[in-house]
């Protein structure tokens, strides 16, 4: 079985307009939620075999707080093929991964995102930011990952426990 964690980037700051997108940084709210939800991930006993995030300021910053709560301590990989991309790109990336990796944090951007997690689970609902789908797939290598043999195993997003 494969265990597939997608992680929408935690809250941004649109305050600095001068900025390009890609360099836009976590806002107040962001930086609270990345720790406290990397917490709930520690508080469940997900650790990944391997982190992989857009290079993006606000996501690698997600990904970084995250695994840092969660004592992940190896490096965080950053590809910048998961800035801008579509299901199919995010997909072959997905099934390149080496099949010793068990569990997978994927951390970048919507509206690709939201329809990654649609391809695979029929989740069809708005990942808030700094949300959390989890998705199990029946499967023993990543490049036999497919709709099929996916399973919606929980969502979980900073408001959820307000």
């Amino acid at each position: 079985m494969k265990k597939l964690y997608i992680i929408r980037h935690a809250k941004s700051s649109r305050k600095n307009e001068t900025l390009e997108d890609f360099e836009r940084p976590l806002n107040k709210r962001g930086k609270k939620n990345a720790p406290m939800m990397g917490e709930r991930l520690k508080e469940k006993g997900i650790m990944p075999d391997i982190i992989i995030s857009s290079p993006a300021k606000r996501a690698k910053t997600t990904a970084e707080i995250i695994a840092k709560e969660i004592g992940y301590e190896k490096k965080v990989l950053f590809d910048a093929n998961i800035y801008e991309a579509n299901v199919n790109e995010l997909s072959k990336i997905l099934r390149a991964l080496d099949d010793k990796n068990k569990t997978v944090f994927l951390v970048g951007h919507n509206p690709s995102l939201n329809d990654l997690a649609n391809y695979y689970v029929h989740h069809e609902e708005n990942i808030p930011t700094c949300g959390v789908v989890e998705i199990a797939f029946a499967c023993e290598k990543w490049a036999d990952i497919e709709p099929k043999n996916a399973k919606l195993l929980s969502l979980e997003y900073p408001k959820k426990s307000e």
